[in-house]
């Protein structure tokens, strides 16, 4: 696509950045048809391809309209249209950007700031989030059941134990939102892997990702979280740790673009390549693992959901990967129609466009209840607590049903 910068910002690496990517894009549509918003509201500029338009108008000097800025903020950023692109548009970089020059010119209104205000005061920081929870576990048995399972039940697994001599260690993301809303899921991790002889170390000085604060245009202060996490991780990389492991597929993406983020920062950026390159999902690792000793007595969950998060299949590129492990383990899995399509949760979307995210919720859980599963199973914090509000029945991380496994090995 032929775009000619506007003089004003033929020096702006926001416009540059994103006239790279403007180019590869030959408008041939392919995106529409696996794009979430156009297939719900079938406008296109709610498509990736109508949102390219929106963008390179403003990069070629248009003023960016309300509607320019309501139409890029209604994308959820799920990459579908990156699997789906023919010709390797990074469509989701140059949302980036796109979002990045309208919020320059175009203001918010007060309830966009306001949400935001407060997503970014207590999201990132598990201190802050955690007392809440806790309170919400405490009335939890006096909530009607539509509020019920907006708030986990409060759970936690045994200490992990080793069924073989400790030689490996791996490094793992707490996370920001993870340890108080389901710390079952990193403890599931470190109780299979500690089977497999692998020690799983937590950083305590590491924090959030950075994704919370990246991906609403607070890049700069991404930036320092994500420094932070290096300087916490590095002595235990220099000191032999084979993978970071994230059983959060949205936080794991986040880890995996820290390269991209930092390229530029001449004291991060060879650093941050590295944290990139050990980064893994969960299930990146346990593929690689020999896994006999987990006996196949899978059947006794019945029939198990699991939604791939757009953040593994689309974002990490890890499709059917998770869903294949664990067939081989004798998991009995359910079709669920349409599994390419987000469930709505897509970080914090369901707080900024809530209406959107619950007509996509409600078509995930239809399709999911379709396949009358026993157990319904994801990989990704925000995708678990969205169906479980949504289905109002418990999900669960895959890796405890696969932890499961061990007590009958």
């Amino acid at each position: 696509m032929q775009t000619t910068i506007a003089d004003h910002l033929k020096t702006d690496s926001r416009a540059i950045a994103a006239e790279a990517v403007l180019r590869k894009c030959v408008h041939c549509g392919f995106c529409l048809a696996t794009c979430p918003t156009y297939n719900l509201l079938g406008d296109e500029l709610d498509s990736p391809r109508g949102r390219i338009y929106l963008i390179k108008q403003v990069v070629e000097g248009q003023v960016a309209t309300v509607d320019t800025a309501k139409h890029l903020d209604r994308c959820l950023s799920c990459r579908s249209c990156e699997t789906t692109c023919p010709s390797g548009v990074e469509y989701s970089h140059l949302l980036e950007q796109g979002r990045s020059l309208v919020e320059q010119t175009q203001s918010r209104p007060l309830k966009y700031k306001l949400i935001k205000k407060a997503v970014l005061t207590f999201l990132p920081h598990p201190a802050r989030i955690s007392p809440l929870v806790r309170l919400g576990q405490l009335v939890r048995p006096a909530l009607p059941k539509s509020l019920k399972f907006k708030i986990p039940e409060k759970r936690t697994l045994p200490p992990a134990k080793s069924a073989t001599a400790i030689s490996r260690k791996m490094l793992v993301l707490d996370g920001c939102v993870q340890p108080s809303m389901a710390p079952q899921s990193n403890q599931a991790a470190a109780r299979i892997l500690a089977h497999l002889g692998v020690e799983l170390i937590s950083v305590k000085s590491a924090g959030c990702c950075g994704a919370i604060e990246y991906h609403l245009n607070e890049q700069e202060s991404a930036k320092v979280q994500m420094r932070k996490n290096i300087d916490a991780w590095w002595p235990e990389v220099e000191a032999g740790a084979e993978a970071i492991i994230s059983t959060a597929s949205g936080c794991g993406l986040m880890l995996k673009e820290y390269k991209k983020a930092l390229h530029d920062d001449p004291n991060y950026s060879e650093k941050a390549k590295r944290i990139s390159e050990l980064s893994k999902d969960i299930v990146e690792v346990l593929v690689k693992e020999d896994l006999s000793q987990f006996h196949h007595s899978a059947e006794k969950f019945g029939k198990v959901a699991f939604h791939p998060p757009c953040t593994l299949q689309h974002g990490q590129q890890l499709p059917n990967v998770t869903e294949k492990l664990l067939r081989q383990l004798g998991f009995q899995l359910t079709p669920i129609a349409d599994s390419h399509i987000c469930c709505g949760s897509a970080g914090t979307y369901s707080l900024f466009q809530p209406s959107l995210s619950k007509q996509l919720r409600d078509n995930k859980s239809t399709a999911i209840l379709a396949g009358e599963p026993d157990v319904i199973a994801t990989a990704n914090i925000g995708c678990q607590l969205q169906l479980t509000a949504g289905l109002q029945r418990p999900v669960v991380h895959w890796v405890e049903l696969v932890e499961q496994l061990i007590g009958t090995s």
